[in-house]
């Protein structure tokens, strides 16, 4: 099982690192997805460095500092029960999964790094 969620923690690493770089860049498809959830577009740049913040902190973790891993995997897990709330409250269900696949991955990632840190 820790091999599953050590695989998990290093795709939540390569995820929210792709998914940042696509909100910094304002890929088109993050723009619609976050007009149709109503977020404006002026707080895109904030919430790609949350969660950069959030695998550059699981990656810290991962080599040096579990604690801060363990931190950004909570973090990312809150983050991302807010982006699904976010599709929920829009009426948005057609790319829910997306959200909830980064949720996956984040409490995954989380559930890692409590155990390194209890070890």
């Amino acid at each position: 099982m820790t091999t599953v969620l050590l695989v998990l923690t290093v795709l939540c690493i390569v995820a929210n690192a792709f998914i940042a770089t696509a909100d910094y860049a304002k890929a088109g498809f993050v723009v619609k997805n976050s007009t149709e959830v109503h977020l404006p577009l002026k707080v895109l740049p904030r919430l790609a460095t949350s969660k950069l913040a959030g695998a550059v902190g699981l990656l810290v973790g991962l080599a040096w500092l579990p604690w801060l891993g363990l931190a950004a995997g909570i973090g990312l897990t809150v983050f991302f029960i807010g982006a699904v709330i976010a599709h929920v409250r829009a009426g948005i269900y057609r790319n829910i999964a997306f959200p909830s696949l980064y949720l996956l991955l984040a409490a995954g990632s989380a559930s890692y790094m409590a155990h390194q840190v209890g070890s």
